[in-house]
């Protein structure tokens, strides 16, 4: 998706910085870039208020003595402080480009907080334990400042998993992501800690990296001569809880399905909505677009052998497996209708499904390192399905790479919200499908506009 921010660990970082700057020069020029994007989101922000920059020993120290530098020239009341003296060759040159005064962070007076802080210490390096005293002169300026900003990564957080390095964090309220996000940026344990997050561009080539953010998809419009079946036309299969079918059929029809049918023992919903019996011959519709069997299906043998059914009987229909289908398909059916096939579990689905499908979890890896896992193996296996985890941090996972939807809704958190989830990917992958584009594209709108609805609607949301 365009406009989606791409998530790099610490040694992707490393190895793309080392790429694109392969001698000390150029890698000042990177710092450079990254401390002017700092200093011109600081700027602006501050609006003419005292602006404290703590800056660390390495290079995320550099960048804070490189936003210094260029809000002096701009005129911004800045003062630095240094959190150790600077030891990287970068940082050393930084600090001496700075030119001005530098005050020790643990010196015997103690510093004069300002209205605006800003922690350049560790950054995305952050790996070994924070030391408490260190960390509580941090926070007594931090605690006293009307805006905290963080560069990069706010200090006591582990970029790569998301853990914390110390026993509190800092109240941040904006996180500048130097290059790229890093994976503490999207995971639950520590996105919540970054305040808002923007990415501030230093010129790098990341075409190529595999994780990116959820961006506001960009869904095809109705044409002029179209119709209601050549807009997309989704099936609702209903169970034992036709009530959970109802939800995804009429989220369907408000997603932008130009024609939904639910199939079984259910007459209510929306007068839009269209009602037939089940049965092998009403699914050999050669209109049907999507398919959405689990919500309230129950997990009888006849449950199973419909799935089974489904799968089996038709490779160009794309079929999207939510609850209780979850714990019922033949990974070898799904493996052979060539990625024509959507599963959304929550975390304990998942968890599951992993096995059947030769995805790892095996409680050894944090959530980022289970998405490049589950890439890997839809890599490899070349015909796996499409993987949509739902949570906090909601991702999507297909061949291409993985699509990640951080910061998920609170006020999803309400009974049928996943049922409304499958019938909003169905009509996505029913729209996406009739202008041949990627079903991983089609799912990802599909979780963005779910989690639109419910931002837009906060408290008043429910399921209906």
């Amino acid at each position: 998706m365009q406009g989606a921010d791409p998530v790099l660990t610490v040694a992707q970082m490393r190895a793309a910085e080392t790429g694109a700057a392969p001698d000390l020069d150029a890698m000042y020029a990177l710092m450079q870039r990254a401390g002017a994007g700092v200093a011109d989101i600081v700027f602006r922000i501050s609006a003419g208020r005292e602006v404290l920059i703590v800056c660390g020993p390495g290079n995320n120290g550099g960048d804070g003595y490189v936003a210094a530098r260029v809000l002096r020239s701009r005129g911004a009341n800045v003062r630095v402080v240094a959190a150790s003296a600077p030891r990287s060759a970068l940082a050393r040159r930084a600090s001496r480009a700075w030119g001005g005064p530098v005050e020790d962070l643990i010196g015997d007076e103690p510093v004069r907080p300002a209205p605006v802080f800003v922690d350049a210490v560790f950054g995305a390096g952050q790996s070994r334990t924070i030391d408490w005293c260190f960390m509580e002169s941090l926070l007594v300026l931090a605690k006293r400042a009307g805006t905290c900003v963080a560069v990069d990564l706010p200090t006591g957080i582990s970029s790569d998993s998301g853990s914390a390095l110390a026993s509190n964090t800092l109240p941040v309220h904006l996180t500048l992501a130097i290059g790229a996000l890093k994976p503490a940026h999207i995971l639950p344990s520590a996105m919540l800690n970054c305040g808002e997050i923007r990415r501030v561009d230093i010129g790098l080539d990341l075409a190529g990296i595999p994780v990116r953010t959820l961006a506001r998809p960009a869904i095809p419009r109705p044409a002029n001569d179209i119709h209601k079946y050549t807009r997309g036309m989704v099936g609702v299969i209903a169970g034992e809880m036709p009530g959970a079918a109802r939800l995804a059929a009429t989220a369907a029809a408000r997603a932008g399905a130009g024609y939904v049918v639910i199939y079984g023992d259910d007459a209510g919903g929306p007068a839009s909505l269209v009602h037939r019996p089940l049965s092998d011959a009403e699914l050999m519709d050669d209109r049907l677009d999507a398919v959405v069997i689990g919500p309230g299906l129950g997990r009888s043998n006849a449950a199973r052998e419909r799935i089974d059914w489904l799968l089996r009987s038709r490779n160009l229909l794309t079929v999207i497996l939510d609850a209780d289908a979850l714990d019922l398909f033949d990974p070898q059916a799904v493996g052979a209708r060539n990625g024509r096939t959507i599963l959304t579990p929550h975390i304990g689905e998942y968890r599951r499904m992993a096995e059947r499908l030769g995805l790892r979890h095996d409680g050894s890896l944090d959530m980022f390192a289970e998405m490049q896992a589950d890439r890997e193996a839809m890599a490899a296996g070349g015909d796996l399905p499409v993987l949509v985890r739902k949570g906090s941090t909601t991702y999507v996972v297909g061949r291409k790479g993985v699509v990640v939807s951080p910061r998920g809704n609170r006020w999803l958190s309400t009974a049928g919200t996943g049922d409304v989830l499958a019938g909003t990917i169905a009509a996505m992958a029913a729209v996406y499908g009739k202008h041949g584009q990627d079903m991983v594209d089609a799912a990802s709108a599909g979780v963005w506009l779910h989690a639109e609805a419910a931002r837009r609607l906060k408290a008043s949301f429910i399921a209906d």
